[in-house]
């Protein structure tokens, strides 16, 4: 069974401090691009790439191979919405957000940290 991987952007591009912050939407771009070009890392299985993006980085686009979502309030809540809509599928949350993690953790997804995506530095 394919595996829904949900991606925190803003938490994920915060992660690095890079220069983000000039250009929110430009880093979520980024990050959505390496992610249809190199898939998730480590990921042998199937997996459904959903990046979630809120604020000053809305209006990113899906491009094949990852989802965009655009978060119409708090990412953090959206990404439990589409936890709680997929029960009956394994669901990764990749995200560094200690109350995040719990609120989908209680709903049986599993979680990783952005190094997950940024691979080892």
């Amino acid at each position: 069974m394919t595996t829904l991987v949900i991606i925190d952007a803003a938490n994920v591009i915060g992660s690095v401090p890079d220069g983000w912050w000039r250009d929110r939407r430009g880093a979520a771009e980024r990050l959505r691009d390496r992610l249809a070009r190199d898939g998730m890392p480590g990921q042998d299985e199937p997996v459904e790439l959903v990046l979630v993006v809120e604020g000053a980085a809305r209006g990113v686009e899906s491009v094949p191979g990852v989802r965009v979502d655009q978060a119409p309030g708090s990412g953090d809540d959206r990404i439990v919405e589409l936890v709680a809509e997929a029960p009956d599928r394994p669901r990764l949350v990749v995200t560094a957000d200690r109350e995040l993690r719990r609120r989908v953790g209680e709903l049986g997804a599993d979680v990783a940290g952005p190094r997950t995506v940024h691979g080892p530095s």
